[in-house]
């Protein structure tokens, strides 16, 4: 990998690679936002397909029969409250406080991880009760669009996990600013998902 040298323009960096193209923050911006979209219109998608086989029982259980709302609920509250915790990460990375900084991205992460335990859980019921995504066109759906989302998530903490250790070691530097403004945004992309997922799938499946 080429070495890159820092340089600044109107006080912001600009990063130059040894054969001289130059790399400023406001493309990483760019580029993450075009990935957004693209991951807008994998959703927009598995929420299209769901539409069209969320009523295909094939003679099986519904989204009345299986879903649980209050554990889905519970569910919901974790990844709503892990955007709260990213949110109060920003605002303490705003004021250059790595150890809080740190704390509630530990935080957000144990949300996160508290989310993906009761999604695993369960798919392992439903799976158990013979309601697997064979089962049905409906749960076939129903299982790609969820777990869709939960792999997203998964991917997120992984992420989060990783800046946390960037920024224990070289701090709140200008690139992890940057990296975890990218995370924030996609953190609170995929609660906007999620708050689709709840009351389209399990809201609507469960009248």
């Amino acid at each position: 990998m080429s070495a890159s040298i820092a340089t600044h323009v109107n006080g912001a960096p600009v990063y130059y690679d040894h054969a001289g193209a130059h790399h400023p923050p406001s493309s990483t911006m760019l580029g993450f936002w075009l990935y957004l979209m693209s991951d807008c219109l994998l959703f927009a998608v598995l929420f299209a397909t769901y539409a069209v086989l969320g009523r295909n029982y094939a003679a099986g259980p519904s989204g009345a029969d299986l879903f649980d709302l209050p554990l889905v609920a519970v569910n919901t509250a974790l990844l709503l409250f892990s955007s709260i915790t990213y949110g109060f990460a920003m605002i303490a990375m705003q004021s250059k406080r790595k150890g809080q900084v740190l704390a509630w991205l530990a935080i957000t992460g144990l949300f996160g991880l508290g989310f993906l335990g009761i999604e695993l859980f369960e798919f392992h019921h439903l799976i158990h009760e013979g309601a697997g995504p064979q089962r049905s066109a409906f749960l076939s759906s129903f299982f790609t669009l969820v777990g869709t989302h939960g792999l997203h998530v998964t991917f997120g903490t992984i992420w989060l996990v990783t800046l946390m250790v960037q920024v224990g070691r070289l701090g709140l530097t200008a690139a992890n600013r940057r990296r975890l403004m990218c995370l924030s945004m996609f953190w609170h992309f995929l609660d906007v998902v999620w708050i689709g997922v709840f009351t389209f799938v399990y809201l609507m499946g469960s009248m």
